[in-house]
């Protein structure tokens, strides 16, 4: 608020104005008159003259109407008479733009009432733009939706209902009449705004006041109580009432003026009125300005006049629009602690895209609110733990971070940023450099090792200047941007002509400067210059940075030209060792500053077309429409196919194509992946027409042909990054223009050195020796298996294309055998040919249903002595290739079974699917084929058992179950195992399907042979071969009576669980022996008696083992377990009395109990009282 004396400068009206021995200036198109108190616009004065004349009322005759919509930001319609500009509303307009209010006052003692209406008429914003921008997130051009999604690590872009509300809901409230009671009081805006109700909310009406200055809303109150770092919707309502409605808005000078033409009467009586209106708020407060009043001593009347909230600003007063610094601050530390949750990045995003847009309308609240951004940045608490844990940031923080230094950046680099404010902003940098907790720039907190070198033992120099390198932090290059300046002289000509070019008679001497076409260069550190670009751009000189965005393209031309040139001569010595150098240590992609990604949508803007309706966003669905350009041509030059859509299609594909090294670090790495996969997304968009596709002709031969800055040319650095994803681009945008161009782009990008076994040791170029220390790098590459999968995409691509022709399928068939490392990558190649080749509605493409069984062959033998947990899937899905490439496929399989299989593999799955009834339906075979396919399987069979008999035995029976000779083999073979490598459980299962198929005399042998290799204990009596034991003494018992004596001893000799025992003893008392009916024998039909052989040797056994299991049991026993004992003991009892003096047996066994265990009194008292 300023104070005002009270002299009446603006009551009289200007009857004379004293113009000898005056000096006219003409400035920014206005006349000026010097006066006694400086400049001052003369039509102002001029124009009051002649109202004056006219009439004594101070009405304005020819000033235009304030338009009443948005209209006036929009060419004025054909055909329409236009009533021009009167002279005193174009000097008020530059006079309430440009000069504060105090200044015009102190520089004349009278002004005309008139001019100072007009100036405090013009002096509120006039542009919806900017009333958006300070109540809604940016309105984002399609580049910078593209790049604000991208850095958003793809999620939507702030753009949509929720984000617009402020201002969306202000144009309504603005639309439904709800603004009233308008006032303007000289530089102050005063109304009411109703707010609807709703079934929950009542209606309610909000005071609002705004004041403002010099086109700036400065200040904002709303009886809303809104907190947010955005105006409210009341404020947006009441703004643009004044902006489209300004005639009908009272307006009324500074309250001051007023005040100044009434008398002492007045006075009183104005007074007591209003302290009578608002007596509760404002009666305590008039009264203590009264008293001192009153005191002569008092502080109140050491100054001369009075403040007046009404009469704009000060000359000392900041020139800037109203920004509540508390809300940015408390909003940026509400997003930073809700971590990396999707809504937070979300909005930090929009706030740095608030900033962009704030500063591309040279608006001063940029650097303010970035830096107000940033000291929150600063001040998160995770960065502390971080550091003290050693980890990094998550990758979306790292995001945020990269962001808030680019924009660093693009602050200091200011092309009229002043002096002072680049050293207060250094300080600042330096401050936040200086902190522990500052974020490095490469993403690390030097848990990792900071170089490559530190591997090297023979590297001790290095590894010293290695581990001292220099500290860079996110804001070293925005430090290092101060030391920037805009002073130098070509330069300034290059931003400021699209016609400055050397003379064509100096062309061939000012090679530094211009090149041989006279086009002027700039030659600076390549991403240093497209800061520049990225600063002219931001800070709203969009024709400037396409100026010199041009230059650095010429710039680039110019080297690539002569490092082809260079690499022309050394191609036969490069080419004989096999390597290369790496020209360029520090790649354009994924390099903080993104310089490719800023010159292409520096070149891109000028070649956009334009939405008519660009304000209207706002009332519109958020859905955004893509780019769409067309060709402008560049200016100044005289190449009719050049344009800047061109040219931004040759940078782009120079920044992909260039050959750099891949940097250190996870998140460089990453950064680079996601800067490529960015910078294709836009080049993508372009739709590609003649001279766009001769640009990109053009510009892949140069790339093929390169040298070392090229990373498709022929020999590359084994530590180049590689270009799967660039050369996937290339090859669809060139495959329906130059196929034969296209094929050569990607099978030359299909190599990654990187995993190549061999090395050349003699390759010292770079500086550390990178080829030497490959082994140790190796884990290094954080990205390896994304690059992997890029490399695979990039085959599957050339796959697709090369349908029915063999010979490119051969081609990149060929390529995927030497490049491709990974068998699950090879594997899903092999995939995807065969889903290609065979669709659901048209007979299967058989040149590449081949390429694709060739590839799962490769996977096959690649696998095969490896640990692949997708193996059984990959060998299932082979033979169903196979099926589907025909017979000769199959049998091809069947007979190098053991270069592709396992035994196990071959038997199980491949011989028993090739075999199935589905596969002979499927491909429709005769007989002859069907035999052949049969015996194939059947040789394989016996091939697998030999092998692994273990594993193999029963599938190669059940394969050869219909050839008598070969099912004899097998057997033999089983048998020949079964001493010596096979398990008893394997025997069993094999004994049990001999028996299910017919074989029971069979069945038993191997029974017999399964028994010797089984030992049962004493408390195994849930042991899993108990079930294989009963039914092989009941195989033996229903054979006849020799069986079962052959098998009772290797029982006994295996089985030591009494319980076990004792079920196949009364098993085998139940029936007689023999009801198996073997021909040639007779059957008795009598029951076996226990007193005899081959059941007393059990029965002896089973009470044996009672007796070992009971001392055994009473050795650890618990009183929790005594009941179980006891039960125990009635079944030890019947198996005693199942012989003559079992019952004799029995009691002398209890009474061994008593005198052996008769410390055990509790439970001997219960077996006295259960057996006596």
């Amino acid at each position: 608020m300023r104070t005002r004396r009270g002299a009446g400068r603006f009551g009289c009206a200007v009857r004379s104005v004293e113009v000898s021995n005056a000096v006219l200036i003409k400035r920014s198109n206005i006349v000026a008159v010097r006066a006694a108190g400086g400049y001052f616009p003369f039509s102002i004065l001029w124009a009051s003259m002649a109202e004056e004349r006219a009439q004594l009322t101070a009405k304005r005759l020819c000033s235009r109407p304030f338009p009443a919509s948005r209209s006036s930001q929009k060419p004025a319609p054909t055909g329409r008479t236009h009533q021009p500009e009167s002279l005193l509303d174009a000097s008020a307009k530059m006079v309430a733009e440009k000069w504060p209010f105090q200044q015009v006052e102190e520089r004349f003692s009278r002004i005309p009432e008139p001019v100072q209406r007009r100036i405090v008429y013009w002096s509120f914003p006039r542009n919806e733009r900017e009333i958006c921008m300070y109540s809604s997130f940016n309105y984002y051009s399609p580049e910078e939706t593209a790049a604000a999604a991208a850095a958003a690590g793809g999620a939507a872009v702030p753009g949509d209902d929720e984000n617009r509300l402020p201002f969306r809901r202000g144009i309504k409230l603005l639309e439904s009449g709800c603004v009233e009671n308008v006032l303007q009081v000289g530089f102050h805006l005063s109304g009411t705004v109703t707010e609807p109700g709703t079934q929950s909310e009542p209606e309610m009406i909000y005071r609002v006041a705004i004041s403002f200055d010099r086109c700036k809303i400065t200040s904002v109150t709303c009886g809303c109580g809104n907190k947010d770092i955005f105006y409210c919707a009341h404020v947006v309502a009441l703004s643009l009432y004044r902006i489209r409605k300004a005639d009908q808005v009272k307006l009324r000078l500074p309250i001051s003026e007023t005040l100044f033409q009434m008398n002492r009467d007045q006075l009183q009586k104005f007074i007591q009125y209003l302290i009578t209106a608002h007596h509760t708020e404002v009666l305590p407060t008039a009264q203590k300005l009264a008293d001192e009043i009153l005191s002569s001593n008092s502080e109140i009347n050491q100054v001369h006049g009075a403040p007046d909230p009404t009469a704009g600003a000060s000359i000392d007063d900041e020139n800037c629009w109203h920004l509540d610094e508390e809300q940015v601050r408390e909003q940026v530390k509400q997003f930073l602690s809700q971590g990396g949750y999707y809504g937070s990045g979300k909005q930090l995003n929009s706030m740095f895209a608030k900033v962009r847009e704030m500063l591309k309308m040279r608006d001063s609240n940029g650097a303010r609110m970035l830096t107000l951004i940033t000291e929150q940045f600063m001040a998160d608490p995770r960065l502390s733990l971080w550091r003290q844990q050693g980890t990094g940031m998550t990758d979306k923080c790292r995001q945020l971070w990269d962001e808030l230094g680019a924009l660093w950046v693009c602050i200091v680099l200011n092309p009229h940023c002043k002096p002072d404010e680049k050293v207060s902003w250094l300080r600042q940098l330096k401050k936040w450099n200086d902190m522990d907790v500052c974020p490095l720039e490469d993403g690390n907190y030097g848990n990792e090792l900071p170089n490559i070198t530190n591997a090297l033992p023979q590297s001790s120099n290095q590894n010293q200047e290695s581990l001292a390198r220099p500290r860079r932090t996110v804001f070293t290059r925005a430090m290092e941007a101060c030391d920037l300046h805009w002073q130098d002289s070509h330069l300034q000509r290059i931003i400021s002509s699209d016609f400055y070019a050397s003379p064509s008679y100096q062309r061939e001497s000012e090679s530094l400067l211009f090149n041989a076409h006279g086009q002027p260069l700039w030659l600076e550190h390549v991403p240093t210059a497209c800061a520049r670009v990225d600063a002219l751009r931001s800070h709203g000189y969009p024709r400037e940075a396409l100026r010199l965005a041009v230059a650095i393209i010429n710039t680039l031309r110019l080297q690539q030209q002569r490092q082809l040139e260079i690499y022309k001569h050394q191609k036969k010595e490069l080419l004989h060792r096999g390597v290369t150098t790496i020209t360029n240590l520090e790649g354009w992609v994924g390099h903080p500053l993104d310089p490719i990604g800023c010159l292409f949508i520096t070149l891109t803007e000028a070649c956009r077309l334009e939405d008519e309706s660009c304000m209207d966003t706002a009332d519109s669905s958020n859905d955004l429409k893509p780019a769409t350009y067309q060709h402008v041509a560049v200016s100044g030059c005289l190449d009719s196919n050049e344009s800047y859509l061109t040219l931004a299609m040759e940078v782009a594909l120079m920044g992909m194509g260039q050959q750099r090294v891949m940097p250190e670090g996870l998140y460089a790495q990453d950064k680079v992946c996601r800067n490529e996969e960015q910078i294709i997304f836009k080049l993508q968009e372009l739709e590609l027409d003649e001279m766009l596709v001769q640009v990109l002709r053009k510009q892949s031969i140069i790339l093929l042909e390169g040298g070392p800055f090229s990373g498709l040319g022929e020999v590359i650095h084994r530590e180049s990054v590689p270009m799967h994803t660039f050369a996937k681009y290339l090859f669809s945008a060139l495959l329906s223009h130059d196929t034969d161009l296209a094929y050569k782009l990607a099978l030359r990008a299909m190599r990654l050195p990187v995993l190549e076994s061999t090395s050349h040791a003699g390759d010292v170029s770079h500086p550390h020796h990178i080829v030497s220390v490959v082994p140790s790098r190796y884990p290094r590459w954080f990205t390896l298996g994304h690059l992997e999968s890029q490399q695979c995409e990039l085959a599957s691509t050339m796959l697709t294309a090369a349908k029915g022709d063999m010979l490119r399928l051969r081609t990149v068939l060929e390529a995927i055998r030497k490049n491709i490392h990974s068998s699950s990558l090879i594997f899903k190649l092999a995939q995807d040919a065969f889903k290609i080749a065979t669709p659901a509605d048209i007979p299967p493409d058989i040149t590449l249903l081949n390429v694709a069984l060739e590839l799962g062959l490769q996977v096959m033998r690649m696998t095969l002595s490896t640990l692949n947990w997708r193996r059984r899937e990959m060998v299932r899905w082979l033979v169903t290739c196979a099926t589907e490439v025909g017979v000769r496929a199959l049998v091809s399989i069947l007979q190098s079974w053991y270069t592709l299989f396992t035994p196990t593999e071959a038997t199980s799955i491949v011989a028993a699917t090739v075999t199935s009834h589905n596969t002979i339906l499927r491909l429709n075979l005769d007989y002859t084929q069907r035999e052949e396919l049969a015996s194939c399987a059947r040789t394989l069979a016996l091939q697998c058992a030999m092998k692994d008999p273990q594993n193999c035995a029963l599938s190669a029976l059940t394969l050869c179950e219909k050839d008598h000779i070969a099912f004899e083999t097998a057997y033999q073979i089983v048998i020949d195992a079964a001493s010596t490598g096979m398990t008893y459980s394997q025997l069993f299962t094999i004994a049990r399907y001999m028996e299910h198929r017919g074989y029971p005399l069979r069945a038993f042998k191997l029974a017999s042979l399964a028994m010797t290799h089984l030992n049962l204990a004493y408390n195994q009596d849930t042991h899993p071969a108990i079930n294989d034991v009963l039914w092989a003494c009941a195989l033996s018992h229903s054979l006849g009576k020799n069986e079962l004596a052959a098998i009772i001893p290797l029982v006994v000799k295996s089985v030591q669980c009494a319980t076990v025992l004792s079920d196949i003893l009364r098993r085998c008392t139940m029936t007689a022996p023999g009801l198996a009916g073997i021909p040639g024998r007779r059957n008795s039909g009598k029951l076996m008696s226990t007193d005899k052989a081959p059941l007393r040797q059990l029965l002896d056994a089973t009470i044996g083992a009672y007796i070992n299991t009971t001392h055994s049991r009473l050795t650890h026993i618990s009183p929790r377990h005594y009941g179980e004992f006891i039960e125990f003991l009635s079944k030890a009892r019947e198996t005693f009395l199942m012989a003559q003096d079992g019952h004799i047996q029995f009691a002398q066994f209890i009474d061994n109990l008593k005198q052996i265990y008769k410390g055990k009194k509790k439970l001997m008292m219960l077996v006295r009282e259960r057996f006596g």
